[in-house]
């Protein structure tokens, strides 16, 4: 299936693009984000990152569809 990933902040970075769609078998967000690491080394850096579909903070585990849009924010600092 096609889906659309969006990278934002230090992923924008490390990937060196703010969005892609690429064709997938990955059935859950998780799953996306590790074929993404893999396409794209710098993501393995950011183990605490955070996800939403289409637009909605998500976990890990969801479930991914045609044409979803997935967004990867990296973990923030506060201080």
């Amino acid at each position: 299936m096609k889906v659309r990933v969006r990278y934002f902040a230090a992923f924008r970075e490390a990937v060196g693009m703010e969005a892609e769609t690429i064709e997938t078998s990955a059935e859950t967000a998780g799953e996306l984000f590790s074929e993404c690491t893999g396409r794209h080394t710098g993501l393995g850096n950011f183990p605490s990152s955070l996800v939403a579909v289409n637009d909605e903070m998500a976990a890990w585990e969801s479930s991914l569809n045609e044409n979803d849009e997935v967004l990867f924010f990296p973990p923030v600092a506060g201080g």
